[in-house]
């Protein structure tokens, strides 16, 4: 099956000599929840809207469901919707003819049916007939998206989309995605909620300085990257690490009472075994013990921030 974007070899230059994206080669599959993380002025605003057809590229070719963005841009862009960082509406509108408005830009015929069940879908239904500027911030947030499905897209970028929105939004776009994605409909976001992107998203692309440093699955991110946490709560505190239990590169938190030993899950050596046979041997107690994985944020950290 070919992917629903490709792109290749994206470079795009302003005139004053930066660089917002070097070279980015990615391609996203069909009906997938796609993350792209990064931290501010990694590029991730500038590649959704280049493929989106509202900034121009530098080099290289976007092809969207087989189109190319540039010599077909209007079948292109027809197939995506695009929900920004920014609200931008008429404000005076109701928000019945904000949605119905949009459709029409698209060409596409009037179906009330389906305005009827995206704002349902939004909890907007109740406030059809209000205009914008009477809206909450969040409302607002929902009438950007159904703007942004009111043509009926095979594919949804969602700038940043739960920044500063309320809890109850959140949930909601969430249940929303996830229905999209069941009814075929490929999910591209930008987050700094991460943990989000470890529940939500099928794969995960990490972008920084504009470059893509890694595109993955989940799951398999985890599997590949993920680190393990030993945390040993003492019975009396240390004053500091012995030097015997150097090899282990352990760090000594809450004042001397807890020892955190970070180590591969996936080596054929944890470490695990002999750290504590070696703490026993040296009289060093503990009365409790816990292990976590690392989670998405951790791996993103580690991959975007040079190493001290």
């Amino acid at each position: 099956m070919h992917p629903i974007i490709s792109v290749s070899a994206l470079r795009k230059a302003y005139q004053s000599g930066l660089i917002a994206l070097d070279n980015v080669d990615l391609t996203i599959n069909r009906q997938e929840i796609f993350a792209l993380l990064g931290p501010n002025g990694a590029g991730k605003t500038t590649l959704i809207s280049i493929i989106c057809g509202t900034v121009g590229m530098s080099a290289g070719q976007v092809l969207v469901d087989g189109h190319d963005i540039v010599r077909d841009y209007r079948a292109a862009r027809g197939l995506i919707g695009l929900v920004p960082q920014e609200i931008s509406l008429d404000i005076f509108a109701t928000v019945w003819n904000t949605v119905s408005f949009s459709r029409g830009l698209y060409g596409c015929r009037p179906d009330p049916a389906y305005i009827e069940h995206l704002l349902r879908d939004l909890s907007l239904w109740d406030k059809r007939d209000r205009r914008v500027i009477e809206l909450s911030g969040g409302m607002k947030r929902r009438v950007m998206i159904a703007k942004a499905l009111s043509h009926e897209p095979k594919i949804l970028f969602l700038d940043e989309p739960t920044a500063g929105v309320d809890v109850s939004l959140r949930r909601d776009m969430w249940a929303l995605v996830r229905r999209l994605r069941d009814k075929g409909v490929t999910v591209i976001l930008t987050t700094h909620y991460i943990e989000e992107a470890e529940e939500m998203a099928d794969r995960v692309g990490v972008i920084a300085q504009g470059r893509i440093l890694l595109v993955e699955e989940t799951e398999a991110l985890m599997r590949k990257l993920g680190r393990r946490r030993l945390t040993l709560v003492l019975h009396h505190p240390l004053g500091a690490i012995p030097a015997e239990l150097a090899p282990w590169k352990l760090e000594l938190a809450d004042d001397g009472h807890v020892l955190v030993y970070g180590f591969d899950a996936n080596a054929e050596d944890t470490g695990v075994p002999a750290l504590l046979r070696r703490m026993a041997e040296l009289g060093i107690d503990f009365k409790d013990l816990d292990t976590s994985r690392s989670s998405l944020e951790d791996i993103f950290v580690s991959l975007v921030e040079p190493a001290p």
